[in-house]
């Protein structure tokens, strides 16, 4: 074992090396081999290049030396791509704070079964009078930096639960496509994180529809990684053990503390309160906009026009809350 696996557990460097292909006697070749890509992308400013901070797009692309560059330079491309994003990246910007404070995300304490780490969105708890859809954006990213330093986090992932409870058609109406294409590109193509699995309970139809437009969008495993529960919580309890899990899921813990993670990163700093102005990002977002073509918008036939949630009728709402649950691979 090399310095750089020191902070995983016996179990975990276990699973890295059957799961993710990990191994100690050529780890240092590995990096040096993504490494050396480099080269081949000038146009791209490569901020950071250590052996640790390479070794989480190995773990993340099971140590294929290439689909981890294309996921290092995505990273950084994206970062390049959308400045605004990243000018003021950190816990205290207020955008970022409203949104955290709000749960955007919640973490919860106790890892799953998998030892991977739970976060929990309540989507009826964004106040789109104080921050917008990208500041929530801006604080899920922030806050997948801070725990992607743990190595057992970079071997085992991250599972995510969004809670649609009480989440209006009105703030459903906020959600673009190219807000949605913009998380999904932050996310699923440019961040090293490994995603277990996506839950969603408590969608309305409005939630189907939105999940039409952005399905062209997905990778086949990030669709076969994405749970539709309706409310039926036993079927998320088959996945996530309802003993770590709070009331809201039908867990056997209290309700979730909003401010649990808010005040893990901001610290002394949760209550110092400030203004800030949502519209701050309205010119970017209209700028995604303009970028929307069908040369850049590719989809399946099926899909939603964008901006337009049609209401189904009632045979058709019935048939999505019977949607069947998508087994993971």
């Amino acid at each position: 074992m090399t310095h750089l696996q020191a902070g995983l557990s016996p179990e975990t460097l276990e699973k890295s090396k059957v799961e993710l292909k990990e191994n100690p006697d050529t780890l240092h070749q590995d990096i040096q081999e993504v490494r050396d890509m480099i080269i081949t992308r000038p146009d791209i400013g490569f901020l950071r290049t250590d052996d640790a901070f390479i070794l989480r797009f190995l773990r993340a692309r099971k140590f294929n030396h290439f689909e981890a560059f294309r996921l290092l330079a995505q990273y950084f491309e994206y970062r390049q791509q959308n400045l605004d994003m990243f000018k003021s990246f950190k816990a205290t910007d207020p955008g970022i704070k409203q949104a955290l404070k709000d749960g955007f995300p919640g973490v919860l304490s106790n890892l799953d079964h998998y030892g991977r780490k739970i976060l929990v969105l309540f989507a009826a708890n964004w106040d789109q009078s104080r921050y917008t859809f990208v500041d929530i954006l801006r604080a899920i990213l922030l806050s997948l930096e801070a725990m992607i330093e743990d190595p057992e986090l970079q071997v085992n992932g991250f599972v995510l639960i969004i809670d649609w409870s009480n989440f209006t058609f009105k703030q459903a109406s906020k959600l673009t496509p190219s807000m949605l294409r913009l998380a999904i590109e932050g996310l699923q193509d440019s961040f090293p994180a490994r995603f277990g699995g996506i839950h969603f309970v408590n969608q309305p139809w409005y939630i189907h529809a939105l999940y039409t437009v952005i399905r062209p969008f997905l990778k086949e495993k990030t669709r076969k990684r994405i749970f539709m529960h309706g409310n039926n919580l036993n079927s998320l309890h088959q996945l996530i053990h309802p003993e770590i899990l709070p009331s809201e899921f039908g867990g056997m813990l209290p309700p979730y503390d909003m401010g649990t993670w808010a005040r893990t990163l901001l610290d002394h700093e949760y209550d110092d309160d400030s203004e800030h102005n949502p519209e701050s990002y309205n010119l970017a977002v209209e700028e995604l906009e303009q970028d929307l073509s069908p040369k850049t918008m590719k989809r399946s036939q099926s899909v939603v026009e964008p901006g337009v949630l049609k209401r189904p009728d009632k045979e058709k709402r019935e048939e999505e809350n019977m949607q069947p649950l998508l087994s993971l691979d």
